[in-house]
């Protein structure tokens, strides 16, 4: 998120930092064992990944792209989890 320029340029380093801790939060509360399966599982996942970004002030024109980056390592972490 925070390679995104306009991202970097509209909100404070805290502030990335405080988003990231709050996606962190919500992906692990919200993710279930099959979600990466279940496409309502990833809309559910989805949905609480764009309203944080608007919470937190996200460039609107960079939240799609934000969504499907945090979506994507969420999926690598899980596959990296259930491969150990």
């Amino acid at each position: 998120m925070a390679s995104n320029d306009s991202a970097r340029e509209l909100m404070q380093k805290d502030k990335l930092r405080e988003l990231a801790v709050a996606l962190t939060e919500t992906i692990r509360q919200n993710a279930t064992i099959d979600w990466t399966i279940k496409e309502s599982a990833k809309a559910k996942l989805k949905v609480s990944v764009k309203r944080l970004l608007r919470k937190y002030g996200y460039p609107p024109d960079m939240q799609m792209l934000a969504t499907e980056t945090v979506l994507k390592q969420a999926e690598m972490i899980a596959n990296e989890l259930t491969n150990k």
